[in-house]
């Protein structure tokens, strides 16, 4: 293992994987040792570099993470659930370290990563924000002061984005359920339509929206009588949550095979 620590970056040609790329030239204790596309992708054999924007790095972009395991310490995935099954694999049994940023995961996929990192170290969450992770912690507070408040989660993204309610849309409820000690699934409502009858008790509500290139905004309310209190987080910048990404796969580097989230990375717990 050489001093700095190599990445490996998935979906290289894609809005999060060129922000990526441009984390890890900013970043003096990692370095970018391979770039990876879909086999299908025009991208592939195209400069890394070029391609982010950031200036020819001499790095081209590949097919096959399995071909570039040998110069590689750890695996930066923000794709789709099913690429990221195929690098999940890959990484466990090559024993790379692993950072998980993909969205949209049903539970025998979560059930995978769970057992996949009992052989390798895996950061696995819904956002690589600080700012976001910090919200978090925030809203474990106002759910215990506010229990029994209506609470709305609305978060907004850009067009291209293919899950709704977001992952960190569902975290922040989950943050929120768990906090009150409510069985999220069972109080969550993602979406209304029609007739649907007055709210709930104890019902957690979710609304989407989807527009132009929006980054991500995220905003939980708590209604209660005659007030309101909202926690609210926007990104400006996909470098939140790329730089985000690049301080977890450092981090990841001194420790044991676990599942691990932001919250461990910033010492949130």
């Amino acid at each position: 293992m050489t001093d700095k620590l190599r990445v490996a970056v998935m979906g290289a040609g894609g809005r999060m994987g060129r922000s990526i790329i441009a984390s890890l030239l900013d970043t003096e204790e990692a370095v970018l040792a391979a770039a990876v596309e879909d086999p299908e992708s025009s991208l592939v054999g195209s400069d890394s570099g070029e391609v982010a924007g950031t200036g020819k790095n001499g790095i081209a972009i590949v097919s096959d993470l399995s071909k570039v395991l040998d110069g590689i310490d750890a695996v930066i995935d923000f794709t789709r659930p099913l690429a990221s099954m195929q690098t999940l694999v890959t990484a466990k049994n090559s024993g790379k370290l692993l950072v998980l940023g993909t969205t949209g995961f049903v539970q025998h996929q979560i059930q995978k990563i769970e057992a996949a990192s009992v052989q390798i170290p895996i950061c696995f969450s819904s956002n690589y924000s600080i700012g976001v992770n910090l919200v978090f912690s925030l809203l474990r507070k106002a759910a215990t002061v506010l229990k029994g408040s209506d609470v709305e989660i609305v978060e907004a993204h850009h067009n291209k984005k293919v899950d709704a309610p977001s992952g960190t849309a569902l975290s922040m409820g989950k943050v929120i359920a768990e906090a009150q000690g409510l069985d999220f699934e069972a109080v969550a409502v993602k979406g209304r339509n029609g007739i649907v009858g007055a709210r709930k008790k104890d019902t957690i509500g979710f609304s989407s929206i989807r527009a132009g290139d929006i980054v991500g905004e995220h905003t939980a309310m708590f209604v209660n009588g005659g007030e309101a209190v909202e926690i609210t987080h926007k990104a400006f910048s996909r470098r939140t949550f790329s730089d985000g990404a690049v301080k977890a796969a450092l981090w990841l580097r001194g420790q044991k095979p676990g599942l691990y989230s932001m919250t461990d990375v910033l010492g949130l717990n």
